[in-house]
């Protein structure tokens, strides 16, 4: 069965960075879309960073960008988030999944799999 497992997930003060990892099992990523998504309590799950399946294309949302990064290792099977310069309203489960397509998915209704997500907590 294909598995998305989500890994990095911690506490951390404000001003601190985490690397979250995506390891994905019986699944090719050579041709799979990864996306970011976060989801806090009471909140409407976001989408927050994506790169297309050749590790070529990035885009982020407005919340993250320039302090997260997306990052994909096809040969290794994993996807990756560098989240820099954390803040409380970083706090949230966050989730990676995955498309079968060409270019970017952008949209929830876009990814055929996903993972059960990890924990990240900003607070002083």
């Amino acid at each position: 069965q294909l598995q998305l497992v989500e890994s990095g997930g911690d506490s951390v003060k404000p001003g601190g960075s985490l690397t979250l990892s995506c390891a994905a099992s019986k699944l090719n990523l050579e041709i799979y879309a990864i996306g970011w998504f976060r989801q806090a309590p009471g909140k409407e799950r976001e989408g927050i960073s994506f790169i297309d399946s050749t590790a070529t294309l990035t885009t982020y949302s407005d919340s993250v960008r320039g302090r997260f990064f997306v990052s994909k290792d096809n040969a290794e099977g994993r996807a990756y988030l560098q989240m820099n310069s954390l803040k409380p309203e970083d706090t949230a489960m966050y989730y990676c999944a995955a498309a079968s397509r060409l270019g970017l998915a952008i949209s929830p209704r876009d990814y055929d799999y996903w993972g059960q997500g990890t924990q990240v907590t900003v607070s002083s």
